[in-house]
């Protein structure tokens, strides 16, 4: 075994929160070494982006060189219910922010993102995974292996970004079960046979499958001939799908009104794939030469498309306060760190819990809503959760009950 190298920070895992802070450290003239466990292209999923997300990507660099690829933008978010319909547009939300987005296949999205943070000099090492971290008290050494050897990488500090690879906390016991509801997931990609041109629209369109949307579907259209589909439900029902996943699935399709209005016919890219139980949560998101950032920390749900924003916030923050640190300056990692992310989750919770629970369908399927407080709403959803100046954020935990009390009563 020998020394590979050693660094200020040491980032495991090279998707978008992991690449977002390691530009910002690169730009700051940190030395940093991302490692990765598998080789870029590589599936996953969480294809829908927030405008949120555009500000990180820009304040760091990176914005340029996704917007060079062209891929399917998207102003915002459809939602429909028995033949009811409601619309956010992201251009009219309340806070000032990004006005759109994209709609992305993440292997190429995330490919991008690794590409340019390799041009800006950032090491990254596919194909290497972490075996064990040893903290001591100023560095960690941490053992990597490509298959081939082991090697060591000396490290002021980790920011531990290996999404469902969990790999801190898992080796120091951190994660605990989501306090969600367990829910799985399954998947697809369709090839784009469509009746008209959808990609006009440029929305996520959620359809919900029963009443107050306990089960669900996403279609996310893509500019390369090709679009996502997926359904949401309990274990129990998403288990009925392994025995024959793509008959199942257009036996479901078959049933859903916009799928048919808008698909001429069903063509698999790819065998539906199964998540189960995908919600989880952890004890605590840093320590003494560390950081948890992106999905090692908190993965809630799919339903408002979350995941990536959440992911390049959190590694954005982590980054600059490892920077801050790295320079002697004095971080309180409690109230600089944890209690903004934690902030962030809780109120995306929130609205994930009131989909589940009927409220949100509630408010977002009347004809009385005014717009200001469409507006205000629309901000959540396009991921500016900590703009407290929005009482859809600031007064979340209340707010969307006492709405749509009202709306119920007329």
């Amino acid at each position: 075994m020998k020394l590979y190298k050693e660094v200020d920070v040491l980032i495991i895992g090279a998707g978008p929160s992991g690449t977002v802070a390691a530009a910002y450290l690169k730009n700051n003239d940190f030395s940093v070494l991302v490692v990765e466990k598998q080789k870029f292209p590589r599936f996953v999923i969480g294809e829908s982006l927030l405008p949120r997300t555009l500000d990180h990507l820009e304040e760091v660099g990176l914005l340029d060189a996704v917007k060079k690829v062209g891929f399917q933008e998207k102003v915002g978010a459809t939602f429909f219910s028995e033949g009811k319909k409601c619309e956010f547009l992201f251009a009219e939300q309340f806070t000032n922010g990004y006005e759109y987005t994209w709609q992305v296949p993440r292997d190429q999205f995330d490919k991008v993102l690794a590409d340019s943070v390799q041009e800006k000099g950032v090491k990254i090492l596919f194909e290497h995974a972490v075996l064990n971290v040893d903290f001591q008290e100023k560095f960690q050494l941490t053992t990597i292996t490509n298959k081939d050897e082991l090697s060591i990488v000396k490290s002021k500090f980790i920011i531990d970004a290996s999404g469902y690879g969990r790999v801190l906390p898992r080796q120091l016991n951190l994660n605990k079960p989501s306090i969600l509801k367990a829910r799985s997931a399954v998947f697809t990609h369709l090839k784009n046979h469509f009746k008209e041109d959808l990609q006009q629209q440029n929305n996520v369109f959620i359809d919900t499958l029963d009443t107050f949307s306990k089960a669900w579907m996403w279609m996310i259209p893509f500019n390369n001939g090709k679009t996502s589909i997926g359904f949401v439900g309990d274990e129990e029902w998403i288990k009925t799908f392994e025995e024959n996943p793509k008959l199942k699935f257009s036996e479901v399709l078959a049933k859903n009104n916009n799928f048919q209005e808008t698909f001429e016919k069903i063509e698999f890219e790819f065998e539906p794939k199964i998540v189960n139980a995908y919600s989880v949560g952890v004890n605590k998101v840093y320590g003494d030469g560390y950081v948890l950032v992106g999905n090692s920390t908190e993965f809630l749900d799919p339903i408002f498309s979350s995941g990536v924003m959440l992911a390049t916030e959190s590694g954005l923050l982590g980054a600059k306060l490892v920077a801050k640190q790295l320079k002697g300056e004095v971080v309180d990692w409690e109230s600089d760190y944890a209690e903004i992310i934690a902030s962030a989750i809780d109120v995306f919770r929130t609205y994930v819990d009131s989909w589940y629970d009927g409220t949100l369908h509630t408010i977002f399927f009347t004809n009385e809503i005014r717009q200001d407080i469409k507006n205000q709403i629309c901000s959540v959803l396009a991921g500016y959760v900590l703009d407290k100046k929005n009482p859809f954020v600031k007064k979340h935990k209340r707010v969307l009950k006492n709405l749509a009390k009202v709306v119920e009563m007329g």
